[in-house]
């Protein structure tokens, strides 16, 4: 893309943003000889607030950055990642949690025209950027001139679903390495005599593999929304043994509610009492109360795990996290259910796509668990979470 092209859609973007000002994109049109950082300090300053914005060092550097963003696709790229890195611990160029800023306004317009450009192999290195693409897109009212970015070529995939299919690459690799040898007669011979066999324990693995595999979702089930849940912050003031099963601890939680909430977990073999005690959690407060061995739970503890289950821990709240916050996730802006039906599994078919990434960010289909401190994470990269 020519750099007038580019001056121009980040002008237009900017109006746009900023339209209850009656800004004019086309007031701005002969003045495209000056540099990107120009320009926006020019529609800043026609703004009520615009010293103050000018003032803002963080946003100014974002300016910056879009100012001398590349228009090489190697070098791009490279810039484009680093802003993937930058984006894997929030949902918004300043952190301000979800809200859109001028900062994610002026860098969208900016790498827009190179992130269309990329091919889908590029684009699928990028998640964080996509979905941060995908929510400005969707909420930032950039306007009309943006071809729209599809968030689903980039394939988030559950850790299981990464071993399956390294499983898979491994089988098929030996059987090409078995069909590239020449079979000898004693070969045949022996091969005739253990068929039988053979297909039997072929039986016996799918068999096992389908026990390992996670639990299957129908399609009509794949697009369950995350929002279905209410999740919130919550503070363990105590925690104790349960009276009666080895296995279980008892937590009391506030959620910012009149009275603390009740919640069982199979916490016992993984943290003592005292390490849960005042610690921040992420707590599912709309599944229906429920007895676990006779003690009442209301709700429940998200936790990750390892691949064989032997490392479990709670899920990190950032340290500036409000007890009661609810947890958001970019583009899913749906209402939570009251209650959740326990007959329609509804956490159990939302829990397949809950993950940590490489870094340990807990995520539903690679969009991070959002606080207004940032994202909730965990120890244990790759893993799973419920």
């Amino acid at each position: 893309m020519a750099a007038a092209d580019r001056k121009q859609n980040i002008v237009s973007a900017l109006c746009k943003h900023l339209s209850m000002l009656s800004l004019d994109p086309n007031s701005y049109s002969t003045n495209l000889d000056k540099d990107i950082k120009s320009l926006c300090i020019d529609i800043f300053n026609s703004s009520p607030s615009g010293p103050s914005i000018t003032k803002d060092n963080e946003l100014m550097k974002w300016v910056e950055f879009a100012s001398n963003f590349p228009v090489d696709s190697g070098t791009s790229l490279k810039a484009l990642s680093e802003l993937n890195e930058d984006l894997s611990k929030k949902s918004v160029i300043l952190g301000n949690g979800m809200k859109i800023s001028e900062a994610d306004i002026v860098v969208f317009a900016a790498v827009h025209s190179s992130v269309i450009s990329l091919s889908n192999s590029d684009r699928n290195k990028l998640p964080y950027l996509l979905r941060w693409m995908d929510y400005i897109q969707t909420k930032g009212d950039v306007g009309d001139a943006f071809q729209k970015i599809l968030l689903e070529k980039v394939q988030f995939e559950p850790p299981a679903a990464k071993s399956v299919k390294k499983v898979e690459v491994e089988s098929n690799a030996k059987k090409t390495d078995t069909e590239t040898k020449p079979a000898s007669s004693s070969d045949v011979d022996s091969k005739k005599k253990s068929n039988t066999g053979v297909k039997k324990a072929a039986a016996d693995n799918q068999t096992s593999a389908e026990k390992k595999l996670p639990e299957k979702v129908d399609d009509k089930d794949k697009d369950i929304s995350v929002s279905l849940l209410k999740l919130q912050i919550g503070h363990i003031k105590k925690a104790w043994k349960h009276p009666s099963a080895d296995s279980l601890l008892v937590e009391e939680i506030d959620v910012g509610e009149a009275k603390c909430r009740q919640v069982v977990s199979g916490l016992a073999k993984f943290c003592s009492p005292e390490q849960l005690t005042n610690r921040l959690v992420v707590l599912v407060t709309n599944m229906k109360p429920s007895k676990l061995r006779d003690v009442t739970s209301e709700g429940m503890v998200l936790c990750a795990s390892n691949e064989d289950h032997t490392v479990v821990e709670p899920l990190i709240a950032p340290e500036g996290a409000k007890v009661g916050e609810c947890i958001s996730f970019a583009g899913h802006d749906g209402k939570p259910e009251d209650v959740l039906n326990p007959k329609k599994k509804q956490f159990e078919k939302i829990a397949v796509n809950l993950f940590t990434d490489d870094k340990g960010v807990a995520t539903f289909k690679g969009i991070p668990f959002m606080t207004s401190a940032g994202p909730c994470t965990s120890s244990i990269p790759r893993a799973t979470v419920k």
